[in-house]
This record gives structure tokens, sequence and C-alpha cells, in this order.
């Protein structure tokens, strides 16, 4: 059940998100930025191509970001409807099949 139901909110999150206009800076500025600015926090362990997913969970915001060569980090894909019950890795793989596909 716990599994469909993550299966549930990930498309929901899906259907909310926009793919990122080419928005990057520092690593270190993208996190104070996420932080400060949206609220957001990191909720896994970077993927193997170094893609993180940073969630709020207060307005239920989330970005997916992925560090890349000099010390910058992108945003990959962002979106709303983030909810704590949600399979952080399970919406991070999903998330990248659709942008990545």
């Amino acid at each position: 059940m716990k599994t469909a139901m993550t299966a549930i909110a990930a498309l929901a999150v899906m259907a909310t998100s926009a793919a990122a206009q080419d928005v990057c800076m520092k690593a270190s500025e993208m996190q104070s930025s996420l932080i400060e600015w949206y609220g957001e926090r990191p909720v896994a362990e970077p993927t193997q191509n170094d893609t993180r997913l940073w969630v709020s969970d207060a307005s239920g915001s989330w970005t997916l970001v992925r560090n890349v060569s000099g010390g910058k980090a992108c945003v990959v894909a962002q979106g709303r409807n983030w909810s704590a019950d949600m399979d952080a890795q399970d919406m991070v793989a999903a998330i990248q099949a659709r942008t990545e596909g």
C-alpha cells in the first residue's frame, strides 16, 4: 500500500514539476539560497550523477539540483506538492526519468 501511495504522490509531484531553465551558480550559493529563500533541506544522499533532492515540508516546494564541474550546481527540476511521507529516492528516480528521458 505504501508503494502505491508513493507512486501516486510521485505522479502528483511530477504533474506539477517545471523544467529548470539552466539556473546555475556556485554550489555553496545554491545551498544557501535553497535554505534561506525556500526553507528547503536535502532529503536524500546524492545520486551517482551527483544529483540531490531538496524539499520544504512547510511549503511543499522541492528542487532537484545537480552538482557540475567547477564547483557549480544547477537546478534540474523544481515543483510543489512535496509531502513528508513520500520516498525521496523514488521521487528522484521518477523526476530524473522524466527530465532525462
